[in-house]
């Protein structure tokens, strides 16, 4: 998957300001919508992760019926941002996610889907294995 140079300077200059809201980064809740999404914690910013994805379904929508398609743009952009300090908060970078993609380039989605339930299934065994042995 190439990436364009550009794009990920971009991502991650925004990655940049937005770790800089953090509030262990003295990001201030006053000034900053960015801090005062963190500073409410993860129920504020979860709660817009979920509002711009259904924007982004009705911008498709409407483009599918003859609406503008810069808005699923927009609205994708909305999505990105509020995903980006998800990010942030939980110590990781838009680089991790690009690093995620790459690793899936090649893989057929079923495949992909098959390996991560096996992952899973094989996570479940070793705690419940450590739940057995304590």
């Amino acid at each position: 998957m190439s990436t364009e140079p550009h794009s990920v300077d971009a991502l991650a200059a925004l990655a940049a300001v937005i770790e800089s809201r953090l509030p262990a980064h003295g990001g201030d809740p006053e000034s900053s919508y960015v801090a005062r999404l963190l500073h409410k914690g993860p129920d504020a910013f979860l709660k817009k992760i979920g509002e711009e994805a259904t924007e982004v379904v009705m911008a498709a929508k409407d483009a599918d019926h003859g609406g503008d398609k810069t808005h699923v743009v927009y609205e994708v952009a909305d999505l990105w941002f509020h995903s980006m300090i998800a990010l942030a908060h939980y110590g990781l970078r838009p680089a991790d996610v690009i690093a995620e993609l790459q690793r899936r380039v090649g893989l057929s989605g079923l495949q992909e889907k098959a390996m991560r339930k096996v992952k899973a299934r094989e996570a479940e065994t070793a705690a419940n294995q450590t739940q057995g042995t304590t």
